[in-house]
C-alpha cells in the first residue's frame, strides 16, 4: 500500500519543515516508488507511492485539483470504469484513479465517498472552506490515523511512525485493551487514547480546532433480494464473487494467494484461474502460497491444496511449519502499534525473501469467507427471525432440523435462540458468551463493559430482525479485525480480500439466511454455485483444520520465560488483570486444561508489548487506582437503515 501524511497548524503559521521533514522521512520505506510534497502556508501533505496497478505508475500526488483542491489517495477503485463514464466530460486526459476521485469530488462533494468502490484511504484539503477531509473504505481496508491538539492536527497511514513523531507522552487506552481482550478492539481505536483511526465507512470533517464525523455507508436492513428458485440464487452470487475476484486482478505484475486448501482460498484461485482463461484481465499470472505442518496429521492440508494446484497444473509455494521453531516469538515486530500474535520469526523473514525475490506486490487473501459465508453455521438468529415474524410451524421444523444437523439437543437450541431475542445486558448475566475469566480485574471489566464486548460488537438496531441485526455486527467485526490486523503490518505488500467486496457483501445480506446456510448444508450457497470451477474434494470436504498445538507447545516449553516476565506484570499494574490468578492460569493450560487459552496468549503479549513500551519510553504503568482516569466513556457502534 501506498503511504501518506499531512500536518494543519490551526492558527495560521507556517509548517514546522522540520518537523515536516521528519514525517515525510518517516514513511518513505512505505513508498519505494516515489513521490512528493505540497507545503503551502499552515498546511503541509506527502504521498510515497507503492505501485500495483498500470495506471499508478501515471500518478502525481499529492493531486492539485482544477479547483485548487490538494488530494492524497491510497486506494484501488474497482467501479473506475463506471465512474469513467460519469464523469467524461471533466476527465479527457488524466484517467488515473486520484484524478477520478477529485473530479467525482468536485462535482458531488462528499457524497461521492458512497460511489467509491474499492479498497482505499484519502486525505483531501480545500483551501476555499478551509477544511480537511479525512475518509476511508467501507470496512477499513486502508489505514488513516490521526491527531488532533488544539493547535494542529497531524495524520499518517503508518500509526508506529505517527507515535514515533509526537512529542507528548501517550497514554494507554483502556477500551482499546479490552476490545483486544473480548475479540478485536473497535475500529476507531488505536491503542493511544490521544491517536484515533478514521472510522470505516465515515469521513472526519477537521476545521480549525473541531472534527465531525459523518457517515457515508451503513447496511440497509431493508434491501431484499427474492428469487423464485436456488438457480436464480446460485447464478447472482457465481456473478458477483467473480467481479470480487476479477477486480482485485487488476494489477501490472503477478500476485500472490494464500492457498490454505479451506474453500475459501481455493475458491478465490480456482476463479481467478477461470478469469485469466477467459476474460481479458490485467493480471498475467497468479502464484500460490501454502502452509501446512507435517508432524501434525490434524493440521496438513496437503491433500486439499496440491488437488488445486493438480487443477491448474502449477506448483505453488509451500512452507512447512514443523521446519520451523515451533513456539510464536516473544519479542513484537513492531514496538509502537498493537499488542499481536506473531509467527515464527524465521518463518516470516523467509515468506518476506520470497515476496522480494519474485517480486510479489499484491496478495489475494480469503479472510471474510468464514464470516460471510456460513463457514460456522449457526441458526439461532436465522430461528429468532422465524419466531419474532411468528411463523411458528416453519420455526418448529426447523428447530428439529437444526438440533439433528447440529447435534444438540432441542431444547437447548431453543433456549439459545431464546437468547438471542433478550436485551444485551441481560444476556451478559445468564449466557456464556460473557463468562469472563477470573483473572481478568473485576473494576476493568466493568468499567469497559468487557462483558458486552464478548457478545460482539454494541449497536444500535431498534426493531430490526435478528438475522438482520447479526449481519450489521459480521460488517462491524470484520471492520475491528481489519483495524487490528493491519495496524501492525509493516511489510511492503498489498493485500486484497474478495470476501470484503462490498457488492458481495451487500448481495449476500439481502437474501435469504437459508441460502447461505442449511441443516446439514454448511455452506450451502457457496457448494452449489461453484461446481465445476473448485475440485469436488476441496467442495465436498465437511471440515477444515483448526488447531490449538501450536499454542499450547508454546506455553509448556516457554513455561518459565513467561513466569519470569509475569514476576512483575505491567499488565497488573495498569488494572488489567489478577496476577496471582493468571499465573495459575498459565500453570493449568501448561497441564493442559486451558479453556481460556485464546485470551491467555494474548495477555501474554500485552505484557510484553507494553514492556516494550515501556522501556522505549513510550508510556509508563499507570498505578491501578488511575485506573478510571484513563477510561473516558465506552461509545456504542451505530447502525442506520
Amino acid at each position: 500500500m501506498s503511504a501518506q501524511a499531512g500536518l494543519w497548524n490551526f492558527d495560521g503559521k507556517s509548517v514546522d519543515e522540520d518537523f515536516f521533514g521528519k514525517l515525510s522521512l518517516a514513511i518513505e520505506s512505505y513508498g519505494p516508488d516515489g513521490g512528493n510534497n505540497f507545503i503551502k502556508g499552515s498546511i503541509a501533505m506527502v504521498y510515497r507511492a507503492f505501485h500495483t496497478t498500470q495506471e499508478s505508475h501515471f500518478e502525481r500526488q499529492p493531486y492539485i485539483s482544477p479547483r485548487g483542491n490538494v488530494i492524497t489517495w491510497d486506494g484501488r477503485l474497482d467501479n473506475r470504469d463506471e465512474l469513467l463514464s460519469q464523469l467524461r466530460e471533466e476527465l479527457t486526459v488524466d484517467q488515473t484513479d486520484v484524478a477520478i476521485v477529485a473530479a467525482a469530488f468536485e462535482r458531488s462533494g462528499t457524497d461521492c465517498f458512497s460511489a467509491l468502490i474499492g479498497d482505499w484511504a484519502l486525505s483531501l484539503w480545500n483551501p476555499r472552506d478551509q477544511t480537511l477531509l479525512l475518509a476511508r473504505d467501507f470496512i477499513g481496508m486502508r489505514q488513516l490515523y490521526y491527531h488532533m491538539t488544539p493547535e494542529r492536527v497531524v495524520w499518517c497511514t503508518s500509526l508506529e511512525k505517527l507515535v514515533r513523531l509526537l512529542p507528548t507522552s501517550l497514554t494507554i487506552n483502556g477500551h482499546y485493551i479490552a476490545g483486544y481482550l473480548a475479540m478485536w478492539p473497535e475500529a476507531h481505536l488505536t491503542p493511544y487514547n490521544e491517536i484515533q483511526a478514521v472510522r470505516p465507512g465515515n469521513f472526519a470533517q477537521v476545521r480549525a480546532r473541531a472534527t465531525k464525523l459523518h457517515s457515508y455507508w451503513a447496511f440497509d436492513p431493508k434491501c431484499t433480494i427474492n428469487y423464485r428458485t436456488d438457480a436464480e440464487y446460485q447464478e447472482h452470487f457465481r456473478y458477483v464473487f467473480r467481479q470480487a475476484v476479477s477486480c482485485r486482478l487488476r494489477s501490472n505484475s503477478t500476485l500472490l494467494a494464500e492457498l490454505s486448501g479451506g474453500l475459501d482460498s481455493s475458491a478465490i484461485v480456482c476463479m481467478a484461474d477461470d478469469i485469466l482463461a477467459h476474460c481479458d484481465a490485467q493480471a498475467q499470472r497468479v502464484d500460490t502460497l501454502s502452509m501446512y505442518n507435517s508432524a501434525q496429521r490434524s493440521c496438513d492440508e496437503r491433500p486439499y491444496f496440491l488437488r488445486v494446484e493438480e487443477q491448474r497444473c502449477r506448483a505453488g509455494h509451500h512452507f512447512d511449519l514443523s521446519k520451523y521453531e515451533t513456539t510464536l516469538h516473544l519479542e513484537p515486530l513492531n514496538l509502537m502499534s498493537v499488542p499481536s500474535f506473531h509467527g515464527e520469526a524465521d518463518l516470516q523473514r523467509s515468506v518476506q525473501q520470497l515476496r522480494r525475490n519474485r517480486g510479489y506486490r499484491v496478495v489475494l487473501s480469503g479472510i471474510g469467507g468464514d464470516e460471510f459465508l456460513g463457514g460456522v453455521p449457526d441458526p439461532r438468529a436465522q430461528l429468532a427471525d422465524l419466531l419474532v415474524q411468528l411463523r411458528l410451524s416453519q420455526f418448529a421444523g426447523e428447530l428439529k432440523a437444526w438440533s439433528l444437523a447440529k447435534r444438540r439437543p432441542l431444547i437447548q437450541l431453543l433456549g439459545q435462540t431464546l437468547l438471542v431475542l433478550m436485551p444485551r445486558l441481560l444476556r451478559t448475566r445468564i449466557g456464556q458468551e460473557r463468562r469472563l475469566a477470573n483473572w481478568i480485574d473485576g473494576e476493568f471489566a466493568r468499567s469497559t463493559q468487557l462483558g458486552l464486548r464478548q457478545l460482539g460488537p454494541l449497536g444500535r438496531f431498534g426493531f430490526w430482525l435478528p438475522s438482520r441485526r447479526e449481519c450489521a455486527r459480521t460488517v462491524e467485526l470484520m471492520r475491528f479485525q481489519m483495524n487490528y490486523i493491519h495496524s501492525a503490518s509493516v511489510a511492503l505488500e498489498e493485500r486484497r480480500f474478495p470476501y470484503l467486496d462490498r457488492n458481495l457483501i451487500e448481495f449476500l445480506f439481502s437474501i435469504p439466511a437459508n441460502q447461505i446456510s442449511r441443516p446439514g448444508e454448511r455452506r450451502s450457497l457457496m457448494r452449489r454455485s461453484l461446481g465445476g470451477i473448485v475440485p469436488a474434494e476441496v467442495l465436498e470436504r465437511k471440515t477444515k483444520a483448526f488447531g490449538t498445538y501450536r499454542s499450547m507447545k508454546f506455553i509448556e516449553e516457554r513455561y518459565e520465560e513467561i513466569c519470569s516476565l509475569f514476576d512483575s506484570p505491567a499488565s497488573e499494574k495498569c488494572g488489567y488483570i489478577d496476577h496471582v490468578r493468571f499465573c495459575q492460569a498459565l500453570l493449568d493450560a501448561k497441564n493442559g486444561d486451558a479453556p481460556q487459552l485464546l485470551r491467555i496468549i494474548r495477555v501474554i503479549f500485552l505484557e510484553v508489548w507494553l514492556n516494550n513500551l515501556e522501556r522505549h519510553g513510550i508510556f509508563k504503568a499507570v498505578p491501578r487506582r488511575s485506573l478510571r482516569k484513563n477510561l473516558a466513556p465506552v461509545e456504542a457502534e451505530g447502525w442506520s437503515g
